[in-house]
C-alpha cells in the first residue's frame, strides 16, 4: 500500500558550507576538503577515533549523516527498522586513484579498504547500529525520481519504517553531501522528487 512519507530532515554540505534543514549551521570558507572536514567533527565536538581513518567520500557522509541525525530518537526503532539509500556519480574513483598510485611503491590495505563506494553507508550503518535494508548506487547525476520510488517502496512495504537518503559525491576537491531522513510519521514537508530536488539545489555552488 502506497503511503504519505515525510522529510523529517535533511542535511546539505558542499563549498565548505553545512546547511540543516535549509539554514546554515557552520562554513569554514577557505579550507581545503581534507582541513574543513576535520573542522566540522571538531565543531561539533564528536568523538569516534574512526573517523580519522576513513576517506573522504567516507568522512563526507558520514558527518553529514551525524548532522543529519542530531535529533533522530533512534531507540524508537529496532536496528533493522532504518536503512541507508545512497548514491553519486563518481563512486569510490577519488580513492581508487589514490590507490593506484600506492601501487607504484607498497600498495596501501588502509587505502584498499575504502575502494567501494557502499564503505560509507557501511560506517554510517556502523555508527549507528542501523541493521535494514541499504545499499549504494552510481549515476551520472542527482536522480531524486529514482530515490523517492526505491525508498518509497521500502517504506510502503514496511521493510523500513526510517530512511536516510540522498547524495554523497566526492573527486579531488569537488564534493556534495545531500541527506534526507525521511520517516512514516507526518512532519512539514512530504517526500517527493520535486522537495528533494528543491532541497538538492540549495547546495552551495
Amino acid at each position: 500500500m502506497v503511503i504519505e512519507k515525510y522529510i523529517a530532515a535533511s542535511c546539505v554540505i558542499s563549498r565548505n558550507v553545512i546547511l540543516k534543514n535549509g539554514k546554515n549551521i557552520f562554513e569554514n570558507k577557505h579550507a581545503d576538503l581534507h582541513d574543513f572536514l576535520l573542522s566540522v567533527y571538531q565543531h561539533f565536538n564528536i568523538v569516534y577515533p574512526k573517523f580519522y581513518k576513513m576517506d573522504n567520500l567516507s568522512k563526507l557522509g558520514w558527518l553529514a549523516a551525524e548532522i543529519l541525525l542530531q535529533e533522530f530518537r533512534k531507540d524508537d526503532y529496532r536496528p533493522e527498522e532504518t536503512g541507508v539509500i545512497l548514491s553519486n556519480a563518481n563512486a569510490s574513483l577519488d580513492t581508487d586513484l589514490k590507490y593506484f598510485e600506492t601501487i607504484k611503491d607498497m600498495p596501501s590495505p588502509s587505502l584498499f579498504v575504502y575502494t567501494l563506494p557502499n564503505i560509507v553507508t557501511g560506517e554510517i550503518c556502523i555508527r549507528n547500529n542501523f541493521k535494514g535494508e541499504n545499499a549504494f548506487f552510481v549515476s551520472d547525476h542527482f536522480d531524486a525520481a529514482f530515490i523517492e520510488q526505491y525508498a518509497g517502496n521500502l517504506l510502503d512495504l514496511n521493510i523500513l519504517n526510517v530512511c536516510i537518503c540522498g547524495w554523497v559525491d566526492v573527486y579531488e576537491e569537488t564534493y556534495k553531501a545531500v541527506l534526507f531522513l525521511v520517516k512514516k510519521e507526518k512532519e512539514d514537508i512530504l517526500f517527493t522528487k520535486e522537495n528533494m530536488d528543491r532541497i538538492y539545489k540549495t547546495a552551495v555552488t
